[in-house]
């Protein structure tokens, strides 16, 4: 194993091992919350869970929770809040994109079916918000009304955008902001407004996270062309054969004659790698330096992260949240 990889696998079990215990309660809540009445949204509920995913939403509600105080059990239950509201996105993404993979296996929609995942989906956002309720506090609903609003402006975007070769830079760092990056914010101010601490504070946070998230979904755009199906969990290239131009292949074509353009409009056209192969289109993008170019802004987003986290007080949990910079950035899954 290679230094990096070493070093990345320590930080990971050392993020993990910090708050192990407090993740295996999320899990523990998200599985009786996931509970319904309706035999097709428990399935679905249980078939995601066992499914894996990365839990990086609901340990920054536990890390900032700890770092600036204790949220105790508000902390674990809006910990499977953000994690359900995750779910449901994805459930929801699955069917707008037509998947037919999520993290290795068949996708709900696959499984289950279109109508089946979009009313699963929709069943998760209530039941997220119904919990959040419990909290009685009008700042968390306020944060998560704001974000899955916006999250759902994303897609309608994200939608417009389908196919489209003239998606700008901006455009699609709007998109991330939005379907992405926020929640991983709120996530961050969830765990410092149940813990006490002060707007200042909370923004502070947001801030931190909001960074993470953005290079968290640049670098997922990387590992769309680069990463091995077998690691990544979905078929290399798919974001493209879904239709979407993200932006490894927008600073690509900055630079693209007409042979190339034409390549990645034959692949839009097609929703498919048969007549342009994909070992085609990862030349391009490599050739024309899109890949560096991503890992570049994505890296900046986890050195201005790291200056925000940096600003707290040493303790194993701001050492944690210093930590995942580097889990998101060096990761290859």
């Amino acid at each position: 194993m290679d230094s990096g990889k070493a070093g990345l696998t320590v930080a990971v079990r050392d993020i993990i091992g910090l708050i192990d215990e407090e993740l295996s309660r999320v899990e523990r809540e998200i599985s009786l919350e996931w509970m319904a009445s309706v035999d097709a949204i428990t399935m679905i509920g249980n078939y995601l869970r066992s499914s894996g995913g990365k839990r990086l939403r609901p340990a920054l509600v536990i890390l900032t929770s700890k770092l600036v105080g204790d949220g105790g059990e508000s902390a674990i239950r809006l910990g499977a809040v953000v994690e359900m509201i995750h779910s449901a996105t994805l459930v929801h993404d699955d069917v707008i994109d037509g998947a037919r993979t999520r993290r290795g296996r068949a996708s709900t929609n696959i499984m289950w079916g279109n109508h089946t995942a979009v009313l699963a989906g929709d069943w998760l956002y209530m039941q997220a918000f119904q919990i959040a309720l419990r909290e009685r506090d009008f700042r968390v609903l306020d944060l998560l009304i704001n974000v899955t609003q916006s999250m759902v402006e994303g897609e309608l975007l994200q939608l417009k955008y389908l196919g489209s070769m003239t998606v700008t830079e901006a455009e699609y760092m709007d998109l991330v902001d939005r379907k992405t990056a926020g929640l991983f914010s709120v996530a961050a101010r969830l765990g410092a407004v149940v813990a006490g601490a002060d707007p200042a504070t909370e923004e502070k946070l947001g801030e931190y996270a909001w960074n993470v998230g953005m290079a968290f979904q640049l670098i997922d755009d990387v590992l769309d062309f680069t990463a091995h199906e077998s690691v990544l969990g979905k078929p290399v290239g798919n974001d493209l054969w879904e239709g979407k131009v993200t932006l490894p292949l927008i600073y690509a074509l900055e630079s693209s004659d007409e042979a190339d353009r034409n390549m990645v409009a034959t692949v839009l056209a097609d929703r498919s790698y048969e007549r342009v192969p994909f070992e085609r289109i990862l030349d391009l993008i490599i050739r024309r330096g899109g890949v560096e170019r991503v890992r570049q802004r994505a890296r900046a987003f986890t050195e201005k992260a790291r200056s925000i986290i940096g600003e707290f007080p040493e303790s194993p949990y701001q050492r944690a949240l210093y930590a995942v910079t580097e889990l998101v950035t060096e990761r290859d899954y």
